[in-house]
């Protein structure tokens, strides 16, 4: 079955960075654009970053717009998000997922960032 595991997270300052990995599989990674998405506490579950097949297409939300980078590797089934100077409002549990409706998701990792 499709599954995503996410790892890479963790406490960290302000103005630090962190890289998180999600390992895909139960499917044809390389046919299908990828996206990361978080939920701080208490809040909805937002959109943060997507990816195209080939890494053709990359587009940002605009509150992690020129510090988060998404990329891929097909050949490895993994999906990536470098996080470059993050700030507290970054903090959340963050999870990757496919570009549709698949009910699925994985445990998500936890991203804590000090002031």
């Amino acid at each position: 079955q499709v599954q995503f595991v996410e790892s890479g997270g963790g406490l960290v300052q302000a103005g630090g960075s962190l890289r998180l990995s999600c390992a895909a599989s139960g499917f044809t990674f390389s046919t299908y654009s990828m996206r990361w998405y978080r939920q701080p506490p208490g809040k909805e579950r937002e959109w943060v970053a997507y990816i195209g097949t080939s890494s053709e297409i990359t587009t940002y939300a605009d509150f992690v717009k020129g510090r988060f980078t998404i990329s891929r590797d097909n050949a490895k089934n993994t999906l990536y998000l470098q996080m470059n100077d993050l700030k507290p409002e970054d903090t959340a549990m963050y999870y990757c997922h496919r570009d549709d409706n698949l009910p699925s998701w994985g445990q998500g990792t936890q991203v804590t960032v000090s002031p």
